[in-house]
């Protein structure tokens, strides 16, 4: 006679009721964070403007036309006019895949001094609260901070509680583009932190960037701060769900497919960040050699070989990362799927050592930070791999040189 207990029935209501439990338990313990979103929509104004506007004599294209078509635009102005259009349309132009990215620079600039300005202003408003007040005076800030001459913005948009995007190295003359895509509690706010400065997008991306050009000086890389989608509130329902990686995972195709050139693209992809990149996976164009994750609650698949990319899909995990302790499954919306760090999924699996928890992965001369570095330069025979063995290396060849090709 079967038991109750293990009853397929009951075992599936135990899994539900354990992936609820830890969700409960994540949110009420401090990792949920309360957001705040605002209601203006100046980017949407903005493409709106353009779709209605002229230069010439001539109707502007879509702002949603294919890259090619919009860079062949770009390409056919002259200076005078391509900076007639950046102060009209800043966020549309800022925004625009197919946009010239020095033009995109310069347009995003030009939106943060915007948005700054209307922080200012609303520092003194009356009708916030003290917290509004006090929390428009750190937009204005940070917006003040983006907007610096050193700073290649490459997405900006202030609504809600605000997207970016951020270049470090020379993305038009790349030889190896990396993008970093972060988790949960991913805003303007948090896009960049001086506590715990590699948690945030731009300290990832800047450490990466370091590691990479130790690990091949003689190879030209730029690597992206992807923070421009809307990521769930700390760990609550919003995280258990893929609603804003479904979002996500269309604005980060959209990307990759504009980036200048034909150069190899790696992504690397955090915490929640890896069930974005799980979702985009199948719609990547085929210069996206590598899908690196790390700390990854899953990606949507039971299997690497379901993600239908000809991407390299690489996972690792470290010893002390809480991750570890979510259900890895998916029932009725909730979960994300296998680990991507077991022998069942079929990734390879890198080495994670000295990696500091959860968010520590990008942790300047940590293993884990060295082995995105080489994968994203191509090296693979450098990689380590989580077992000490080779084995997550087998069937590679070491392809830094085809980055210089």
């Amino acid at each position: 006679m079967t038991s109750f207990d293990t009853t397929p029935q009951l075992n599936v209501w135990r899994a539900l009721l354990a992936l609820a439990v830890v969700f409960v338990m994540l949110a009420t313990t401090g990792w949920t964070a309360l957001r705040h979103h605002r209601g203006a929509a100046p980017l949407q104004a903005s493409i709106s403007a353009w779709e209605h506007g002229g230069i010439a004599g001539h109707r502007l294209p879509a702002a949603d036309s294919p890259p090619t078509r919009l860079a062949a635009f770009f390409d056919s102005l002259t200076e005078h006019q391509r900076a007639h259009l950046v102060r009209r349309y800043p966020l549309a132009i800022g925004n625009m895949n197919g946009a010239p990215v020095e033009l995109r620079y310069r347009a995003n600039r030009v939106a943060l001094g915007e948005a700054r300005e209307v922080e200012r202003k609303r520092v003194h408003d009356k009708g916030l609260t003290p917290d509004g007040q006090r929390e428009a005076a750190r937009r204005a800030e940070r917006f003040g901070v983006l907007m610096r001459s050193d700073r290649r913005i490459l997405a900006f948009d202030p609504a809600g509680t605000g997207r970016a995007a951020e270049v470090f190295g020379d993305l038009e003359r790349a030889e190896r583009v990396s993008v970093v895509v972060p988790g949960v509690d991913t805003d303007v706010l948090t896009f960049q932190r001086t506590h715990r400065a590699y948690s945030a997008p731009v300290g990832m991306a800047r450490s990466l960037y370091d590691a990479e050009r130790r690990a091949a000086p003689g190879t030209r890389t730029a690597v992206i701060a992807w923070a421009d989608y809307t990521s769930p509130g700390g760990l609550g329902l919003d995280s258990a769900t893929a609603t804003r990686a479904a979002d996500g995972a269309v604005r980060l195709n959209a990307l990759v497919r504009a980036l200048p050139g034909r150069s190899p693209v790696s992504l690397f992809c955090h915490s929640y960040g890896s069930v974005l990149c799980g979702l985009a996976a199948r719609e990547l164009p085929g210069r996206v050699t590598d899908i690196a994750v790390a700390g990854s609650p899953g990606m949507r698949v039971e299997r690497a070989s379901q993600l239908r990319t000809s991407a390299h899909v690489w996972a690792m995990r470290d010893a002390d990362d809480w991750v570890q302790d979510v259900p890895y499954l998916e029932l009725g919306g909730l979960g994300h799927g296998e680990d991507p760090v077991s022998s069942v999924f079929g990734a390879r699996v890198l080495s994670a050592r000295d990696a500091k928890g959860h968010s520590g992965y990008f942790e300047p001369g940590t293993e884990s930070v060295t082995n995105f570095a080489e994968i994203g330069v191509g090296a693979y025979e450098s990689v380590r791999c989580a077992d000490g063995t080779v084995g997550c290396r087998a069937g590679l060849s070491d392809a830094a040189s085809a980055g210089r090709a």
